[in-house]
């Protein structure tokens, strides 16, 4: 776990969801689970409601959640976003980023997943007057 972290390029991801979501009202949140989880969906949403992400005045939030020790991830939703996108974009994505993982290049999957997720945040949710950082940037973990 400790090596998958440390080979994350943060300040990349940090910085791929701050330029995302410049073009957005939508959150975006990345978590990275030591569980070994069954479900990553299930884990992911989950986590999803203990980061306080459904309470964002829009309800346009995307979780990137990455459980390495269990080899599984998942990208969701709030409900606003899901409504949009539906469930063929949270898996086409899933196939994408799959392809970084194979190749063990985590921070470049996180960070597709980041711009695209913002791509889509901002065609639906484009920033609005008195919208701030409604949540923090950096990547979480347990």
């Amino acid at each position: 776990m400790k090596a998958f972290l440390n080979q994350l390029q943060h300040d990349a991801i940090i910085a791929a969801i701050r330029a995302a979501e410049s073009k957005t009202s939508g959150e975006i949140r990345v978590f990275i689970s030591r569980q070994q989880v069954e479900d990553p969906v299930v884990a992911a949403q989950a986590q999803f409601e203990k980061l306080g992400m459904t309470q964002t005045r829009h309800r346009n939030g995307v979780l990137i959640f990455v459980a390495p020790r269990a080899r599984k991830f998942a990208v969701i939703g709030d409900t606003a976003v899901h409504q949009r996108c539906g469930a063929g974009f949270w898996q086409a994505l899933a196939g994408e980023m799959t392809g970084h993982f194979q190749q063990a290049d985590f921070s470049a999957g996180i960070i597709h997943a980041i711009h695209k997720a913002g791509e889509l945040l901002a065609a639906h949710f484009p920033p609005q007057p008195g919208d701030g950082n409604e949540l923090p940037d950096e990547i979480e973990g347990d």
